[in-house]
């Protein structure tokens, strides 16, 4: 690789600026002249992570990482030296120069300039045509069509491909040559367009360099037949290393600290205008290792929205499970069949606030795609022995067994055997919505571990909605006498805790389970300062939880 020039080096570190860097990654907040936040370098749960932005450097008081914004940038993108500087250039507008290198090296960096800048281009050719052309009428009316603005459009970079070669010869006059074109998927074979009279969404990399395009079908004599047309895999694209929407999604994503993963490029325009921002699209394939890695450096917390038919697919099945195993909390949003986030950005954002987690989804999925019973059964009873103890876990043996209709004695047969005695006649998972399925079960940890006493007297009888769990709780402090109503409820909560086989740590993440639900029910309500100290507990609290997983 060619060397880049001591001067170039000098200009980007003047340039360069770490807050805004540090602030795609990780949250902060105001702490005199510096910031604060939590370490993206090791797990914490107390803030020890430090930006100054006057000395323009990071230090963490915990795990002792520290450096400047080349420092963090290598990193926090697993980059060398080099690969920092040119990141930083490109995010603070410096040219760079290089010093002699190989014939061989010069050459292939130069080509991929080139290749870049012909993207780039091309984009802005595609984007002048659709807003600044009669070839682009029909586009724009079909945008309009589906709900989206120009200004929305026009973030997203979105153009219109007229028919024939019109960009390819505007390409030949400014000295790009047909292979360079076919290299990155604008010409064909016989010197026209690849893209004809489609809608074009430019598809950028996590830095925002344009990779490649997709194109909508909007003309029935189209030659190429599919509704959706990618540039052709070449030396920059390849489908599976990005995620439509990340490059302006990314600090919403670390943000809020999680990732909304839905289809197509239209559904992140149309939640992005409707002001909903850490939405990015897998453009209706898998997720794949590449995308993923790029997640993990923003958060840990998955939504993913695909339709009914899709969801069943064993390819985004595979995706889900190849998230869940790199270590994140796969939630899944169900829409109805047959439509998209697109369509009602804002019933979309109800339906986030009722998610399902990955083991509950993929309960419900082996059970529908099940020939019969008996090969549910073994489907079903199969994946949840993989899972290790959670609440999630015990959420969707409770799913399995109402699905199949399991008596309370053949119900231990869906998780792995670990201890002798079950009891029966524990109450039917029917009888109970999640809500209080979650309560029954937090209080059933804390009969069965008593050191979790002091940590149930945290939470207040505000935190249970059923009187009946209320009162329960209050005996199991000390503070309440027995009745018969209560006597059965308590028999119920000792057999739940033998038959589930709640442990410690379940227990204790069911408790933290209440308390998350409690904050978010005071989130709904808040503003000022209020809500900024609850968004701060809420963060806090996540930390705890996922430090159990």
């Amino acid at each position: 690789m060619a060397r880049i020039k001591d001067e170039s080096v000098e200009r980007v570190k003047a340039a360069m600026e770490i807050l805004p860097l540090v602030e795609d990654v990780v949250r902060l907040r105001k702490a005199g002249s510096t910031y604060k936040g939590l370490c993206p370098f090791h797990q914490e749960r107390t803030p020890s992570f430090t930006v100054s932005p006057a000395r323009g450097t990071f230090k963490c008081f915990g795990c002792g990482e520290g450096g400047d914004a080349i420092t963090f940038v290598e990193k926090t993108e697993n980059l060398d030296f080099v690969g920092a500087i040119e990141l930083l250039a490109r995010r603070f507008g410096i040219e760079l120069e290089y010093e002699e290198a190989s014939p061989e090296q010069e050459q292939k960096r130069r080509r991929e300039d080139r290749l870049r800048a012909l993207l780039e281009r091309a984009a802005e050719f595609y984007g002048r045509v659709l807003w600044d052309s009669e070839l682009g009428a029909g586009a724009r009316e079909y945008l309009t069509s589906r709900g989206l603005g120009e200004e929305v459009c026009r973030e997203f970079r979105l153009g219109y491909a007229p028919g024939a070669a019109r960009l390819a010869s505007r390409a030949l006059q400014e000295g790009y040559a047909q292979d360079e074109l076919r290299a990155v998927g604008l010409g064909n074979s016989r010197g026209n367009d690849y893209f004809q009279r489609r809608i074009v969404f430019p598809l950028a990399d996590a830095r925002g360099r344009v990779r490649g395009f997709q194109a909508r079908k909007l003309h029935d004599d189209d030659p190429l037949q599919a509704k959706y047309v990618n540039s052709p895999e070449g030396e920059l694209f390849r489908k599976g290393d990005l995620l439509y929407g990340l490059d302006t999604a990314r600090q919403a994503i670390a943000r809020e600290d999680r990732a909304v993963v839905v289809e197509g490029n239209t559904d992140v325009i149309a939640l992005r205008q409707a002001g909903f921002a850490p939405v990015v699209a897998s453009m209706g394939t898998a997720l794949t290792e590449a995308q993923l890695r790029e997640l993990a450096r923003l958060t840990k917390r998955l939504f993913l929205c695909f339709d009914s038919d899709a969801a069943g697919q064993d390819a985004t099945l595979r995706g889900m499970e190849l998230a869940v195993r790199d270590g994140f909390t796969v939630r899944v949003v169900p829409l109805p069949s047959g439509t998209d986030p697109a369509d009602d950005p804002a019933a979309f954002q109800e339906r986030l606030a009722r998610p399902v987690s990955y083991p509950v989804h993929r309960v419900r999925l082996e059970h529908a795609r099940a020939t019969d019973p008996q090969a549910a059964f073994g489907a079903i009873r199969a994946f949840l022995t993989s899972l290790p103890d959670s609440p999630e876990h015990l959420e969707a043996i409770r799913v399995a067994a109402d699905l199949l209709d399991l008596p309370p004695e053949t119900q231990s047969g869906l998780a792995p055997a670990r201890g002798s005695a079950r009891t029966a006649g524990v109450v039917s998972p029917r009888l109970l919505d999640a809500g209080l399925r979650l309560e029954r079960s937090a209080l059933a940890g804390v009969a069965g571990h008593e050191s979790l006493l002091p940590e149930l007297e945290l939470l207040g009888p505000e935190h249970f909605d059923d009187e009946l769990h209320r009162r329960a709780r209050a005996y199991v402090l000390g503070q309440e006498a027995a009745d018969g109503d209560l006597t059965a409820l308590l028999a119920e909560l000792y057999a739940l805790q033998d038959e589930e086989e709640i442990t410690l740590e379940t227990a204790s993440q069911l408790l933290l389970r209440l308390r998350e639900r409690g904050l978010q029910r005071e989130l709904a309500d808040a503003d000022g300062e209020r809500l900024v100290e609850l968004q701060q507990s809420l963060a806090k609290l996540r930390d705890e939880i996922r430090a159990f997983a």
